[in-house]
């Protein structure tokens, strides 16, 4: 290299020309660019040498100037067409001539340029270029149309993004819906989000800060979530739409119903049948009735919905119910596991029609236990759709018009002492119902009193599940059989430690191991039966719908369409699903009841301290009297199990399940961390 020569180098990743201006040091050369500043450059830094005159630094911007206008992409395409066809190399000077029909310094620097900046045409092989194979050129044609289409809907996101902050309606577009779930993701699951790095910069982009709370109120601001969204659901994945095509099938079931797998129903529409349910239960399975046999004694009957008059196992709507395993209740409403116009239509046990239904009948000894017992698919013709108001009103009053009633009612107190006597465990804490309407707008909490009727619903609930499960054992039928190992319970001195009432119920449930499902009897110490199987609720748990498949084939004589070793594989499955949906349940049913109080913060409630969570750190657990609520409290003074005082909302996050109380009576300020 002499002094005046025209050189382009790189610094800091930038290319510039400069001029050669004197050596430096054996190899080194200070060059000066246009804006007349020096740079000491390696002979490695240069990428290209002008050939051809003697430049001054002043020469440079518009050398520079005129090779830019020079400089036309599109013709490079036209000279790999050409030099593709002859399989020719080229190089600057050679392009130059092919493009312009000449070879001045100007041009060749120009054609320089378009080679060195190509990535799709040539690929420079030592000091020339060869044009790529067409193959390899149209490859990358593509992936840049497919970049610039990614970069259009990128930037027309955003846009609609901005618009949306802005309060302005928006039409989403389908393109739109991976990255509006990148955010979701990330508001739900923040640092352990897959893509957490695509939320990061949808959010940077926005000039905003990204937490996973940040978030949350940017999807709520552009109206793809509500302010109370239930992040527990959307956490769990549960499914909530039917399916187009479990949709269609449900139609059919409908408008052409199947032919019966038992056509040779037992005709028991001449029995009065009481349902009995809450007054908002729209899924009707299970209704109650009572006959005098001839010899005078009596016969309980459990009817129980059969929605295996629809369904088949494995088609459609089997499959899509074992994938939802449970009808999902939460205060907002529910998530059934079958389409509703068939869990509440023709499903379910209704006022005044002829239904279809698995029905059990129970004689009972004296004592309470059972003496014999029959399962038949039925025809049934429920009498009455009742409340557990309206059983708790009738069996008060002794309503004379209604005999069987009381002589369930009768039964129901033999069949309860009779577990009692068989080491039933009987916990009577408060539990309560939150109900959610208008969007949010009403809350109501009602506790749930342990009624005579819901205390004689749910022992003929029991006793069927005893006649379902002794039916499977005696015919080795492998169904879902649910147990309770024995709990280690405190001793009778323990307990009479400690108050009665509630606090003492409270310490026998700590003791409660989990309940267990497996395809062997087993005994279930709660309910002091050697023997238990679910099967009253076909229509919103699974694995009742599983007993009803492997009883009804049983009973016409086929083989159960469920081997033993399916059966277990299904039953793990669902239990595990099962339990997804309950902690759903539980932590929304909590949600709301934190907002109900975030709402009443006012108020002063009647507490009781129910257990201690961590004594050392006076953190215990209170009942709210009035609301059936159990929640922890951290206390700053001595209490005792068992303690009355009124309580205060001091600070309450529902979302971040984070409430503080004040104690009222000794305005003492009391933490507490749920």
């Amino acid at each position: 290299m002499e002094k005046g020569t025209l050189v382009e180098f790189k610094v800091n990743g930038q290319l510039r020309l400069g001029v050669a201006e004197r050596p430096e040091g054996k190899k080194n050369w200070v060059v000066i660019d246009g804006n007349g500043q020096s740079h000491t450059l390696h002979p490695r830094q240069v990428t290209y040498e002008v050939k051809g005159g003697s430049y001054s630094a002043e020469d440079v911007p518009a050398f520079e100037s005129s090779a830019a206008e020079s400089v036309e992409p599109d013709s490079l395409e036209v000279a790999w067409e050409l030099l593709s066809e002859e399989g020719e190399a080229t190089d600057p000077p050679g392009l130059a001539l092919l493009l312009f029909d000449e070879q001045t310094p100007t041009l060749c620097y120009a054609s320089h340029r378009l080679l060195s900046e190509d990535k799709i045409f040539f690929k420079q092989k030592g000091d020339g270029y060869v044009p790529r194979p067409k193959s390899q050129v149209d490859e990358l044609l593509h992936q840049i149309e497919q970049e610039a289409k990614r970069q259009q809907e990128w930037e027309g996101f955003l846009a609609r993004l901005r618009q949306a902050i802005a309060g302005e309606v928006v039409d989403w577009r389908k393109s739109d819906r991976t990255r509006i779930e990148t955010l979701e993701r990330y508001a739900l699951f923040g640092d352990e989000a897959p893509q957490k790095a695509t939320a990061h910069e949808i959010i940077a982009e926005l000039g905003r800060k990204a937490t996973p709370d940040l978030t949350f109120e940017l999807l709520v601001k552009i109206g793809l979530w509500q302010p109370h969204e239930n992040l527990a659901l959307r956490r769990a994945q549960l499914p909530i739409e039917f399916s187009d095509e479990v949709m269609a099938v449900m139609q059919q079931s409908l408008g052409n119903v199947p032919p019966d797998s038992d056509p040779q129903r037992t005709d028991l529409t001449h029995l009065k049948v009481y349902t009995i349910d809450d007054e908002t239960t729209r899924e009707i399975d299970d209704g109650l009735s009572i006959e005098t046999l001839t010899d005078g004694r009596e016969r309980l009957w459990t009817h129980i919905a059969d929605p295996t008059r629809w369904i088949a196992p494995g088609d459609s709507l089997d499959l899509e119910a074992r994938r939802r395993c449970t009808t999902v209740y939460l205060p907002t409403g529910m998530i059934p596991m079958f389409p509703e116009a068939l869990a509440t239509g023709p499903m379910s046990l209704r006022q005044g029609e002829v239904c279809c239904a698995l029905s059990f009948g129970v004689v009972l000894r004296e004592t309470g236990e059972i003496d014999e017992f029959t399962i038949q698919p039925s025809l049934i013709k429920p009498t009455y759709r009742l409340t557990y108001e309206d059983v708790d009103e009738m069996l008060e009053l002794d309503i004379q018009a209604e005999p069987e009633l009381g002589a369930i009612a009768t039964w129901v107190k033999q069949r309860q002492a009779w577990r009692q006597a068989q080491g039933a465990i009987r916990i009577q804490l408060p539990d309560s119902s939150v109900r959610v309407e208008n969007n949010g707008e009403d809350i109501t909490i009602e506790v749930l009193d342990n009624s005579a009727s819901r205390q004689l619903v749910a022992e003929m609930m029991i006793l069927t599940g005893e006649v379902a499960a002794r039916y499977g054992e005696e015919n080795e039928l492998p169904i879902p059989y649910r147990g309770q190992p024995q709990p280690e319970l405190p001793s009778d001195e323990e307990l009479m430690l400690l108050p009665a009432g509630w606090v003492r119920d409270s310490a026998l449930r700590r003791c409660m191991p989990r309940s267990e499902m497996g395809v062997t009897p087993t005994r279930h110490a709660t309910l002091g039966l050697d023997r238990y199987s679910q099967v009253t609720s076909p229509i919103r748990r699974y694995t009742d719908l599983l007993a009803h498949f492997q009883l009804k084939a049983h009973l016409r004589g086929e083989a159960p369409p469920f081997s033993r070793e399916e059966m277990t594989q299904l039953t793990v499955g669902i239990s595990n699903t099962a339990y997804e949906a309950v902690l759903v349940e539980r932590q929304t049913k909590r949600y709301w009841a934190l907002e109900y109080l975030r709402r009443h913060g006012d108020q002063a409630w009647p507490v009781l301290l129910l257990r201690w969570l961590r004594q050392h750190e006076n953190l215990g657990l209170i009942m709210f009297e009035e609301l059936g609520l159990e929640l922890p409290m951290r206390f700053s003074r001595s209490v005792e199990l068992g303690e009355r005082f009124q309580v205060r909302v001091r600070e309450v996050d529902p979302r971040h399940d984070l409430i503080r109380f004040d104690e009222v009576a000794e305005q003492v300020t009391d933490d507490v961390v749920a």
